[in-house]
């Protein structure tokens, strides 16, 4: 079939970022080696834009120089550039509305001209953003997409891990719907993406069954999955490896704690890639526990190191109690590191029995205990963890590259422009909209 001429909209798309910002360029890349697709981004990432050697028909960046300094003054003086502030949700609502205003009317002449066949919106990937585009565009035949969203994951109950970080902004979220626009957001879009089972269920709850797809939010670049071929470990130790933010729902605690009776006897070895306001409360765990000696802190690693430390390991350890969009698993099945996860959110989404491992939040005790059989057995049964070792690095490369997304999204695109029929992209669970409990 033709390429089709696709208008993203992604303020956060950044090559030379991490997190969501390189997620949304990610996704925007390779599309762009299948469709002729203009990326609309923010001038605060206009250099790293113009920097990139990728495909785009265009980029254009979107400046209102009095909005980028007020955003950039609350940034830095009210939230002293700390992106974990949960309040930074609120803080961004009207200058994500302001961004797709400016839009629509540097790109309004194009459209309505038919200058792009579909309008795809990336970011903001929390759904709790409207957009003003499905509105703007209720006169053109213009259609448009929005997703993959992610967002609405309830806290677990029975976890002081989650309870630290729940704050007065989640009972904020039930005014969503009543937002200016969020009702003709979701309503008026041709097809809704979402990138977990959690949305997908909440917004199936709300009506919207007979345009929903699932996607994940996350990939990998198909050139790491190459790279990590690998052969057999004959160490006696276990390697193991957390790599997250040092931070209450990341829950780094609670692999520390399942891995202590392997570290105590010295059959495993344990590095922490990261940092932040867990750190010193984690290294002073270590010591209670007797485990300080086979436990590394490495602090913020630059992305390459990381990953070289994720080929080297034999288990990732990421015990989440609340994560949506989950990219490290993806670099941690790709490069061979087998995944020991919570049954929660974009890490249960992701991971199955035949590549790893997932454990139901119950409580804490509980919790520890199911990890600490599964590490365990790991130790002990070096050809089972050779076994998922390597379907987990063949599942990463067939499902879970950048590549293999963009042609799900090809089928949404066909699908949406009456090019094919909707494509059969359930969730991987069915779930309780608001409880994050299967049915």
């Amino acid at each position: 079939m033709s390429r089709l001429r696709i208008l993203v909209l992604a303020p956060d798309a950044n090559p030379e970022s991490i997190s969501v910002s390189l997620v949304c360029y990610r996704h925007a890349e390779a599309l762009a080696q299948l469709h002729d697709v203009t990326l609309v981004g923010s001038s605060r990432n206009e250099g790293a834009l113009r920097r990139s050697q990728t495909p785009f028909r265009g980029v254009e960046t979107i400046t209102v120089p009095w909005l980028d300094r007020v955003f950039s003054w609350g940034l830095r003086w009210i939230f002293k550039n700390n992106f974990h502030n949960r309040a930074m949700t609120v803080f961004m609502y009207p200058f994500a509305i302001a961004f797709e205003w400016c839009a629509w009317r540097w790109m309004r002449a194009r459209i309505i001209a038919g200058d792009f066949d579909v309008v795809l919106r990336f970011s903001p990937i929390n759904s709790i953003f409207p957009s003003v585009f499905p509105f703007l565009l209720r006169n053109c035949s213009v259609p448009f997409i929005v997703g993959p969203i992610n967002g609405g994951l309830p806290w677990p109950q029975g976890f002081s891990q989650a309870d630290k970080q729940k704050g007065w902004i989640d009972s904020l979220r039930i005014l969503r719907r009543f937002m200016p626009f969020a009702q003709s957001t979701y309503r008026r879009a041709a097809a809704i993406i979402a990138g977990s089972s959690q949305t997908y269920a909440e917004f199936f709850r709300y009506g919207y069954g007979d345009k929903m797809v699932f996607i994940p939010e996350n990939g990998i670049s198909q050139s790491s999955c190459v790279e990590s071929v690998r052969g057999p470990r004959h160490e006696t130790r276990l390697e193991l490896i957390f790599v997250g933010g040092l931070i209450p729902f990341k829950a780094c605690d609670l692999a520390l704690r399942a891995a202590e009776p392997l570290l105590r006897r010295d059959l495993a070895q344990f590095t922490v890639v990261g940092d932040g306001p867990e750190r010193s409360r984690l290294e002073e765990l270590t010591r209670s526990l007797g485990i300080e000696k086979a436990v590394s802190f490495c602090g913020m690693l630059p992305h390459a190191e990381t990953m070289l430390r994720l080929r080297s390991a034999d288990v990732m350890v990421f015990p989440s109690v609340r994560d949506f969009g989950a990219g490290v698993v993806f670099e941690a099945l790709a490069l061979g590191a087998v995944p020991v996860v919570a049954d929660f959110g974009g890490p249960g989404d992701i991971v199955h029995p035949d590549v790893g491992f997932k454990v139901p939040l119950t409580n804490e005790n509980d919790f520890v205990a199911q990890m600490e059989r599964i590490l365990t057995e790991l130790a002990q049964n070096r050809v089972l963890l050779e076994q998922l070792r390597r379907q987990g690095m063949a599942y990463a490369a067939e499902c879970l590259t950048w590549e293999a997304k963009a042609q799900a999204v090809t089928r949404v695109l066909d699908w949406v422009v009456k090019r094919g029929p909707k494509p059969d992209l359930p969730p991987p669970k069915w779930l309780a909209a608001g409880t994050g409990s299967s049915k």
